[in-house]
């Protein structure tokens, strides 16, 4: 019998960098081949970054994805041949630290390597020297080798990558100059070139720094800043003469002199330097010459020689052979910055088919290729993405002032040491609560996400934290910590706290379908009585964890919905039908306070006269009333074990309703407290966070969240993904686990060892004030996750002990919130 063909998307991906080329072959290799890449540069080398870059493939990252996507970038650039030569030198990685910082940081990295799976190992200065003769090794207090790490030919892999997807139906324009985007209807429908049209059902974005002027006639903000990076090669060395070959133009692994901001390279007699020292020199992508019109190509720029003279300085005092040379060559090489770092991949919201896969260096691009292309074939990307979605950004962190601010931090950050809780420097403020101007009188110490200003502790309680006796911490765990959250976690725990809730994103579902819609959704029963509240999840179609929510039932057609970002609204929004449903993001409208501990009731009930006892106003219900002269929606819940409600209201009463509260609450011993205590009591609960503890990678019996998924409810999304899985059949699971010496403090993605061997890693970790140790979760497999069990967590090279605990620690019968 035969059977019609199907009609593959017909795709066009502007740019045939090294991203577009490894995005073509991904596509070809899943039998996508109606595939057109543009460029407007001549191939193979069309003048873009790739044409430039210098190579270097380092795997390890805080970010388990970056390490995912140069992990497979390593293995298939090692398999990739050009001109009978190979792709990729896999002549490892040397990073070396001068600094005591930067050695107790190449520990963390060691650490993180180890956790994703990365073979790394930390090095005396004499074996650092083995590895690099020509470095002053007095100087050096050790390093990180990672044997698997190496340079990647980047023109010859974009052209062997390139050669594979032409043979499966792929073609390659060269000298075509994208003038347009074409749509109709909210869809791209084509693209337009100096050269023609080219129709298309899918165009993705693979432009590198031109991506914003690509985005533009999207309608897209694309968010990045290209700057240029001074690169320089001195004359040839004799001490390097013949170590080449004609098969390798480097022996020696790339060298990284972080504390200088510079690395180091290989070119078969000569030595390449790269630095990030200089000041940012960013370039306007809608001002570069096109490629016959630039001196060399219009990513490489004029050096600028003062620019680089304290980093020649630099190099020289750490390989003191270089005195006798000199730099030979250099320019300012463009490359894209993100405010985060981080890439853009995915589809846009404002043009539906319009895709970005930008800013994307070397290192990352067939892992990001890769993920992208799982996405478009698939429907999702085998490696968690949330911290590459184009959508992770919030409206206020798009402005061209942001974008350039921030992404110019991003350049001098890059090799800086950056502490998990280092909060941005500029702009801020930016996003306040109107709570802002009371926690500024109380001292609030605030640390910054999605660009709010989050209180993680009150100076106005240091009195209380006179009593706390705490063990003391090392340097690295006491930045952006205070002993203050200690006092405020107990305050919580013994008397009634009121916190700023406010930058939890919150949506409104309404509409005649809208029940029908969140059910479709996500994972529990909502269809109940308008009161109730429900905790929820959002899979994708592979079980895996998108979200979790907390959805209340307002109303027969609406609903107020929980979430965690801008993602979440994305995903709802693209999911929603035309007609009957209405998804609005309330968030910058709202506020919210949360008012937790024991003495909730007594603080709250006066100032209301609806019931606030537990019969008449039960746990997780929520209903209008009013608190004093402000209009609220409460809802009883509570994220910190104790009891208490969320109490929101409109932005203009926030103010009013902050006053009031505490104002009340005077005679009971209110306080403020922030974040830093939030996340001690929410770990001692077993509350999991989602984007640390649990994302796409798992599915909700690994994640112990079971209980909040009915499938006999009916059809939802990664319903029939989940079929014959269960907390029984979970291979791995997340665990929590208790540190053994009560002094001891980890703080996340450290690598977790079972009978020596590393097993698995930490999620979140945060010192747990009533129960007087750490409290830590870890992915583990589930033979290792029972109770009981022995592990250990290595914190900066040291093995600290901790045991699997049964959970939550705390109130394991909810009799606290339930009263």
């Amino acid at each position: 019998m035969t059977h019609p063909t199907v009609r593959t998307p017909r795709v066009v991906v502007i740019g045939a960098g090294i991203v577009g080329c490894s995005l073509a072959d991904e596509l070809t290799a899943r039998g996508w081949t109606d595939v057109t890449v543009l460029e407007q540069g001549p191939l193979p080398a069309p003048g873009g970054s790739t044409s430039h870059a210098p190579g270097l493939v380092f795997q390890t990252s805080p970010s388990k994805a970056l390490t995912e996507f140069a992990t497979y970038t390593v293995g298939k650039f090692a398999a990739l041949e050009a001109d009978g030569l190979p792709c990729f030198h896999r002549v490892g990685g040397l990073e070396v630290a001068t600094t005591g910082e930067r050695w107790a940081d190449l520990h963390r990295k060691a650490g993180f390597a180890a956790s994703w799976g990365v073979r790394g190992e930390l090095l005396t200065p004499a074996r650092c020297a083995e590895l690099w003769p020509l470095l002053d090794a007095d100087r050096v207090l050790g390093g990180f080798h990672t044997p698997d790490d190496g340079l990647a030919r980047a023109v010859p892999a974009a052209r062997a990558q390139l050669a594979r997807a032409a043979r499966r139906g792929a073609r390659f324009l060269d000298r075509h100059t994208v003038t347009a985007v074409e749509q109709r209807g909210g869809r791209v429908t084509g693209v337009v070139t100096d050269r023609g049209a080219f129709p298309a059902d899918v165009v993705v974005s693979a432009a590198g720094f031109w991506g914003p002027v690509i985005g533009a006639m999207a309608g897209v903000t694309v968010p990045l800043l290209p700057l240029a990076h001074q690169y320089a090669k001195t004359a040839p060395l004799p001490e390097l003469a013949g170590r080449g070959g004609p098969r390798a133009e480097a022996s020696r692994p790339i060298l990284r002199f972080q504390d200088r901001d510079l690395y180091f390279r290989e070119h078969t007699d000569r030595i390449g330097i790269g630095s990030y020292a200089h000041r940012p020199l960013p370039v306007d992508p809608f001002t570069l010459p096109p490629y016959d019109e630039a001196p060399v190509m219009p990513s490489s720029l004029p050096f600028t020689e003062e620019d680089f003279a304290p980093s020649w300085r630099d190099a020289v005092g750490l390989l003191p052979a270089l005195g006798a040379s000199r730099v030979e060559e250099g320019f300012n090489g463009v490359f894209s910055f993100t405010p985060d770092s981080m890439p853009v991949l995915g589809e846009s919201r404002e043009l539906r088919g319009f895709w970005l896969a930008e800013a994307v260096w070397v290192t990352h691009s067939a892992g990001a290729a890769k993920a992208v292309a799982e996405w478009l074939t698939e429907g999702r990307a085998g490696t968690t993405v949330h911290e590459c979605d184009p959508h992770r950004f919030e409206d206020a962190q798009l402005s061209p002032a942001y974008l350039a601010e921030r992404g110019a931090r991003s350049f001098v950050e890059v090799y800086d040491v950056i502490h998990p809780l280092q909060p941005l420097e500029q702009p801020r403020p930016l996003r306040v609560s109107p709570f802002h101007p009371r926690q500024r009188e109380l001292g609030a110490y605030f640390l910054e996400a999605g660009g709010w200003e989050r209180p993680h502790w009150y100076e106005a309680n240091a009195p209380l934290a006179e009593s706390v006796e705490l063990p003391p911490r090392d340097a690295w765990s006491a930045r952006y910590w205070s002993p203050i959250a200690a006092a405020e976690a107990r305050a919580t725990r013994e008397r009634v706290a009121l916190y700023d809730m406010t930058p939890l994103r919150r949506f409104e579902a309404s509409g005649p379908g809208a029940l029908d819609f969140l059910q479709r959704m996500t994972t529990n029963q909502l269809a109940k009585k308008p009161g109730s509240v429900t905790y929820t999840l959002m899979l994708d179609e592979a079980g895996g964890v998108r979200s979790d929510l907390t959805v209340a039932r307002l109303a027969p057609d609406r609903f107020q919905v929980g979430a965690n970002s801008a993602l979440d609204l994305d995903w709802l929004q693209r999911h929603a039908p035309d007609h009957d449903v209405h998804i609005a993001d309330i968030t910058s409208g709202t506020c919210c306070v949360g008012v937790w501990g024991p003495l909730a009731r007594a603080l709250v009930q006066p100032l209301t006269r609806d019931d606030f006892s537990h019969e008449a106003f039960g746990y997780f219900r929520a209903r209008r009333t009013f608190i004093g002269h402000v209009p609220v929606t409460a809802l009883r819940l509570s994220y910190v074990g104790e009891l208490g409600w969320e109490l929101y209201t409109t932005a203009d009463l926030g103010l009013r309703l902050w006053d009031t509260l505490w104002e009340a609450g005077r005679e009971h011993g209110v306080i403020a407290a922030g974040r830093s205590a939030f996340d001690s009591l929410r770990l001692e609960k077993g509350y999991r966070a989602w984007g640390r503890d649990m994302t796409t990678e798992h599915n909700p019996y690994e994640a112990g969240l079971g209980f909040a998924v009915r499938p006999g409810k009916g059809d939802f999304v990664g319903r029939a993904a989940l079929e014959g899985l269960g907390e029984e059949s979970a291979g791995r699971r997340l665990a929590c686990l208790t540190v053994d010496d009560p002094a001891a403090v980890v703080l996340g993605k450290e690598p977790v060892s079972v009978d020596g061997s590393v097993a698995g890693y930490v999620t979140s970790a945060a010192y747990g004030y009533t129960v007087g140790r750490t409290v830590a979760y870890a992915w583990l497999p589930a033979a290792a996750a029972v109770p009981g069990t022995a592990v250990q967590i290595e914190y900066f090279g040291e093995k600290v002990p901790a045991t699997v605990a049964a959970e939550p620690l705390y109130d394991p019968r909810m009799e606290r919130i339930r009263r």
